[in-house]
């Protein structure tokens, strides 16, 4: 690239990255305060959790009247990552939102990064259609879009831009799409945060012991365990969707029938610490011990509230699930009790996400670079032992290495067949 290039390059991509860092980083402020109404007031009127099956109906009614290929959600910026067809609709904006925000109020158990991403990459996939861009160019702004989307619902800015670009890229990274899926994550970050003025929960790890061998030895067990957990959460979301798809062929009727049954869930376990975010759990998990199963119910309550029809992301669940894992570990590992929910915290999300190095940064911001070399290996060890699994089923995993089996491997076919 010579000169007069680069400066086209930069100037091009500083102006786009301004735009759709704009307009993604106030789509997540808008959202990150409807989320918050949306939990505070199901938690102070509880008999709303009542209505989760009208809830649900009138969200599948919704995705199937007006969605059209919106319905496939991030497995669809995926697609149009790897094969080009058509603009991504503006109409998942409105859509995501408006389902997520319903999922969350009436009581489904489901995150956020989901509806983020999705807004960022629909928001920022107009300039395809305003400026004329080209395939190539195409791909940028989609990147660009998720990481502004990730970065501003985070507060992350530099794991949006490495999760933008490992997860649509699979470790493939263009040269090109680094400094607009940087920069947007930076715009994005800074219009949520410091332009609207909407925070984001912070979390501590006051005790980082040294990385002696016996330290690093600990970490061992503990990455396979989170790497197994990330497994089972995708497996599981997917599992429920395949059965709600089979039995029920009416779309609107899954979310009802799935928000009747996580209703009565909630009413006999006469508690609400599994729906929702979860983010308080979250916070306590890293100060005090909990029950040891918290983790296997947020994984069976948000693949069920997901496979059901439910709209919101996966990846605040799999931080509760990583992180009350982590909290459980601690009484069979001597590590520090706040060290091993963070690195559960991003251990399992590496695991179901396929993205160990966005997630090592993301720990890293949230809970300082003292603890980077334990989140390091504990991510990269879910990675590897997580098999080939992924809650996005439409995302690249050729070239994956595999430590564990996959899923062939566990087939009641391939051992019993006669």
């Amino acid at each position: 690239m010579n000169f007069t290039s680069l400066v086209t390059y930069l100037f091009r991509w500083t102006g786009f990255g301004l735009l759709i860092g704009l307009l993604a980083g106030t789509a997540s402020a808008f959202f990150l305060v409807a989320l918050d109404w949306a939990s505070q007031t199901r938690e102070s009127n509880l008999w709303i959790i009542s209505l989760l099956p009208l809830g649900g109906f009138l969200i599948g009614w919704t995705y199937y009247k007006y969605a059209e290929s919106s319905v496939r959600g991030n497995n669809l910026l995926l697609e149009e990552l790897y094969q080009t067809h058509q603009p991504i609709p503006l109409r998942m904006t409105p859509l995501v939102l408006f389902g997520t925000i319903a999922t969350h109020l009436f009581g489904g158990s489901a995150g956020r990064e989901g509806t983020a991403v999705q807004m960022g990459g629909s928001l920022a996939d107009q300039l395809t259609k305003w400026f004329g861009l080209a395939k190539e160019d195409r791909r940028i702004v989609l990147i660009a879009g998720v990481s502004a989307g990730f970065a501003s619902v985070f507060g992350t800015p530099l794991a949006g831009a490495i999760f933008a670009l490992e997860w649509m890229l699979n470790r493939k990274f263009r040269w090109k799409s680094v400094f607009p899926a940087l920069w947007t994550g930076l715009v994005a970050d800074f219009v949520c945060a410091d332009l609207w003025g909407v925070g984001h929960t912070h979390y501590m790890i006051p005790e980082v012991p040294s990385l002696s061998i016996i330290n690093f030895l600990w970490i061992i067990p503990a990455g396979i365990a989170f790497g197994f957990s990330g497994r089972l959460f995708a497996q599981t979301t997917h599992f429920f969707s395949h059965i709600f798809s089979k039995w029920i062929s009416y779309p609107p009727m899954r979310p009802l029938i799935g928000g009747l049954l996580i209703a009565l869930i909630v009413w006999i376990s006469d508690t609400t610490t599994y729906i929702g975010l979860g983010v308080p759990r979250i916070v306590e998990a890293f100060e005090t011990p909990l029950p040891w199963y918290d983790w296997l119910v947020k994984t069976g309550m948000t693949g069920f509230t997901l496979g059901a029809g439910f709209k919101g992301g996966e990846v605040t669940p799999l931080f509760f699930t990583g992180a009350t894992l982590g909290n459980a570990l601690s009484s069979w590992i001597p590590l520090p009790l706040a060290l091993l929910a963070g690195m559960g915290f991003v251990g399992v999300f590496s695991g179901a996400t396929n993205t160990p190095m966005a997630c090592t940064v993301m720990g890293m911001e949230l809970f300082g670079v003292e603890s980077g070399l334990y989140l390091a290996v504990a991510c990269l060890i879910a990675y590897l032992f997580s098999g080939r699994s992924s809650i996005y089923s439409a995302q690249n995993l050729e070239g994956k290495i595999l430590i564990f089996p996959s899923k062939s491997f566990f087939s009641w076919n391939r051992w019993f067949k006669k």
